[in-house]
């Protein structure tokens, strides 16, 4: 018989990017493996882990490593979480001020498991974080939490400076992709952060099959909820598990996006094949 061999489809050129190395990337890792901490640069396999961390910045997450949601997208652990770290948040403060960070970007995996969603240890870790570097900006990258007001305003009052909620993905797709999320749902928490004067932030993948007007309509969606700052990137398959890629989509329509996002009314989009949603976020603080 003879034997086949099926090869992996290689990336565009336009989505290699080179191995991280260097010695801030080297100090970054180490101090995060010293105080214990979990970043999404890790768990999510971001492509761009060796730039920002070589430039000093990393998106930490908190409340854990394994997720209570299941998103067909998403690298991150789904196991019962462990019980919540309260010393967690003093232990991230410091690292900031050990790295000399001037933004910072936090996000979490979804813990549906607890009472209030994590929305207490959120604002508890914002709060230290200022504490520790009054003069550090901050941006949360947040759960849905349901779209339950009461615990996104527990955020909001912790003042970060930019509060981020990903859709992810268009209408039509949006129950293959992601796991008890809902398009509506996360539009609401999008309107209720832009409803309370704080900059609020959103992105999605592509090349999961969506058409160019869905992406826009969805950038359209956005925009009437609020939302000022939008990024958009190519999905990566993470795991031979997760969703395969559909389409390795082209710097020109992610120009494209750009262009036109940036006619919606957006004050920032960032827009090409390996923008993640933190991507740049320095620039997003003023909204």
């Amino acid at each position: 018989m003879t034997e086949i061999k099926i090869e992996r489809e290689r990336l565009p050129r336009w989505m290699k990017t080179q191995l991280p190395k260097g010695e801030n990337y080297s100090k970054v890792k180490r101090l995060i493996a010293d105080h214990h901490l979990n970043t999404i640069c890790t768990s999510g396999n971001c492509p761009n882990k060796g730039e920002c961390w070589n430039a000093g910045t990393a998106s930490f997450m908190i409340l854990g490593e394994k997720c209570t949601r299941n998103c067909r997208f998403c690298y991150v652990i789904n196991e019962v979480p462990e019980p919540v770290d309260w010393l967690e948040p003093q232990r991230l403060a410091k690292t900031i001020q050990t790295l000399q960070l001037k933004h910072c970007i936090i996000t979490s995996v979804t813990r549906d498991d607890l009472p209030d969603g994590g929305a207490e240890f959120w604002a508890t870790t914002i709060r230290k974080i200022k504490e520790l570097n009054p003069e550090t900006t901050i941006e949360t990258l947040i759960p849905d939490f349901h779209a339950n007001p009461e615990r996104i305003q527990k955020v909001i009052d912790a003042a970060p400076e930019v509060i981020s909620h990903n859709l992810e993905t268009v209408r039509r797709l949006t129950p293959k992709v992601r796991s008890t999320a809902r398009y509506d749902r996360s539009l609401q928490v999008i309107s209720i952060i832009s409803a309370a004067g704080i900059v609020s932030k959103s992105g999605i993948m592509v090349g999961l099959g969506e058409t160019e007007e869905e992406v826009l309509q969805t950038m359209r969606d956005l925009r009437s909820a609020g939302c000022k700052v939008v990024t958009i990137g190519q999905y990566l398959q993470p795991d031979s598990n997760l969703l395969p890629v559909v389409e390795y989509i082209s710097p020109e329509v992610f120009e494209k996006y750009r262009t036109e996002g940036m006619k919606m009314g957006f004050s920032y989009v960032e827009s090409s094949p390996l923008v993640r949603s933190s991507y740049h976020a320095e620039r997003h603080v003023n909204g």
